[in-house]
């Protein structure tokens, strides 16, 4: 899985006016976190690679990139938690998942809505 690193604030933007001609898979990890690291396994385990022309992969370290975490969170109106992923369409955040409840079968399902 080629992970596209998110490091600044600004990156956040960007990623919105992208969701609108491609969904946006956000992935915020925390590096601190033995949950986080299992969901962000399951969920590399599980990606075909295929799936990268309908949707593009985000890593957000959360740990080391604070502020944009904090954007993410304020951007979408998601409440942050970690690890989590958001999908991006059209400019808001139309799925969320959080914790063990990460799945790529429904994320998958979200973009196709």
């Amino acid at each position: 899985m080629n992970w596209l690193e998110i490091k600044e604030v600004t990156e956040i933007e960007k990623i919105k006016e992208l969701s609108v001609t491609q969904p946006v898979l956000i992935f915020k990890h925390s590096t601190r976190c033995s949950i986080s690291s299992a969901a962000l396994g399951r969920l590399e385990r599980n990606w075909k690679e295929e799936d990268t022309s309908a949707l593009k992969p985000y890593y957000l370290d959360l740990i080391s990139y604070r502020p944009a975490s904090l954007k993410v969170q304020d951007t979408f109106f998601v409440e942050h938690e970690s690890p989590q992923v958001l999908i991006i369409k059209n400019g808001r955040c139309i799925y969320n998942a959080s914790h063990m409840d990460i799945n790529y079968k429904e994320i998958i399902d979200s973009i196709k809505q």
